[in-house]
């Protein structure tokens, strides 16, 4: 098991630096916040005094930016785990057409235990859904019985992992 840093692009309204908007009305973060939040992906354990010194902040500069960050959801600690290694033997996409509301029933899909990612798209399918199963039977019990069973649940398409040879979280600042 390995730390890692999800990032996605927000901002920290008290820092005008970081605080401006792009033209579709989403902060834009300053090149110190994501030199941190790439610090981060890089190592999640990484001392702040390390991240200073590397970025030309103080630890306590930093520190302060991590939090803001955190609080505002721009980016999350998260424990990334290889899921063989903890019992989870199935893992698959699962594309997903609706009929109706496509909010609605990817709502449903994200308050499964399951689903570990799920995504609106435009193309062949209104949704991408990661499941992490423990075996062949929870992954039929899954999309059979639960998927299936959501009101506005058209079809699915089941794309089962056969082996995962990559699997990287340092998008979001380059």
């Amino acid at each position: 098991m390995h730390s890692e840093f999800v990032a996605s692009r927000s901002a920290d309204p008290k820092d005008s630096r970081d605080a401006r908007e792009s033209r579709h009305g989403t902060p834009h973060l300053d090149a110190v916040s994501l030199a941190i939040i790439e610090q981060l992906q890089e190592d999640g354990r990484r001392p702040y005094a390390a991240i200073g010194k590397a970025v030309g902040l103080s630890e306590a500069a930093v520190r302060q930016r991590v939090q803001k960050l955190l609080d505002q959801g721009v980016m999350q600690i998260v424990a990334v785990t290889d899921p063989l290694t903890v019992g989870f033997r199935r893992q698959a996409m699962v594309g997903v057409n609706v009929e109706g509301d496509v909010e609605s029933v990817a709502d449903a899909l994200a308050g499964m235990d399951e689903c570990e990612y799920v995504v609106m798209t435009a193309g062949s399918f209104d949704l991408m859904v990661e499941i992490v199963c423990e075996d062949d039977d929870h992954l039929l019990e899954v999309i059979n019985k639960r998927i299936r069973a959501v009101p506005g649940v058209r079809s699915t398409e089941s794309f089962v992992y056969l082996k995962l040879k990559k699997q990287t979280y340092m998008w979001g600042t380059r």
